[in-house]
């Protein structure tokens, strides 16, 4: 189960403020690196965002994670879905006030609502709707007919 996750940003303050807001919950310091903050949704997973200045990285230290500043990325791998109790329009009004590209998307077994904070990392953002589509894909069974369908040549015989 997904928890919490961490990302970098250029504005780690008004970005949570912003996340705060899409996702209904709180935005607090985080001490362990100065400069960031966290997300902290009260929906009984324990769900929750850190945000870092845009050039930290997370380094190997001898008994736990470390913070380091280096050279940021304009773009990541990394990405997150995430379920929010707010309407799409509400999401789209977010968006625009920031100036960050939002869109909705469709994955053909479940649509999705791209959320580009700073227009550098991507949230996929599931309205109930959309949620409860994704749930009902996201089970083993189902990926795997799916998988067969879409691309027969990667499913073992």
């Amino acid at each position: 189960m997904f928890h919490h996750i961490s990302i970098a940003v250029n504005h780690p303050l008004h970005v949570a403020n912003v996340l705060a807001e899409v996702l209904q919950g709180r935005c607090f310091p985080f001490p362990p690196h100065e400069g960031s903050y966290i997300v902290i949704v009260d929906d009984g997973f324990g769900t929750g965002i850190e945000l870092y200045p845009a050039d930290t990285q997370l380094i190997p230290e001898l008994e736990q994670v470390g913070f380091s500043s280096g050279n940021a990325q304009t773009f990541t791998s990394v990405h997150a879905a995430l379920s929010v109790s707010v309407s799409q329009k509400q999401i789209a009004q977010i968006a625009d006030r920031e100036g960050w590209l939002v869109r909705v998307c469709d994955r053909s077994a479940f649509e999705v609502i791209e959320f580009w904070i700073e227009n550098k990392f991507m949230l996929e953002l599931l309205t109930p709707e959309m949620a409860k589509e994704y749930l009902q894909f996201a089970q083993s069974a189902n990926y795997e007919a799916f998988l067969i369908q879409a691309a027969p040549q990667l499913v073992e015989a």
